[in-house]
């Protein structure tokens, strides 16, 4: 049997962290959560084959997470969803680097259809 594709998580609130998490592992993915942008750029991970970036982190913009793994040669072939509640930030994550964005709240099947799009 094959290994369950991996997928980075960087979401500071608990609830969404939860959510998010229950859903992906529920379609048989794994999931990492990082409750910190920065600790996700700080410490070493296992290279995934998704990240989901919460715009709004505590403790750094999500777009300067999204532009680091995008700079970085290890991570920057991997696709980057970006959350936000605000859709303006939709161009702004582009222009980071992000392959899609996904406005807060958002319906499951959003969640699957971007997800789906970004591992094939």
């Amino acid at each position: 049997m094959a290994a369950a594709q991996k997928i980075i998580i960087a979401e500071d609130d608990h609830g969404i962290q939860e959510v998010i998490r229950l859903i992906l592992e529920g379609w048989g993915y794994e999931v990492i959560i990082y409750r910190s942008g920065l600790d996700l750029i700080h410490n070493k991970f296992e290279v995934p084959h998704l990240f989901i970036l919460d715009k709004q982190l505590a403790d750094i913009d999500g777009l300067d997470v999204c532009k680091w793994l995008k700079e970085n040669p290890a991570t920057r072939h991997i696709p980057v969803i970006m959350v936000s509640t605000s859709p303006h930030i939709s161009k702004f994550a582009l222009k980071a680097g992000a392959d899609n964005f996904l406005e807060k709240p958002f319906k499951m099947q959003e969640l699957k259809e971007l997800v789906e799009k970004a591992l094939l």
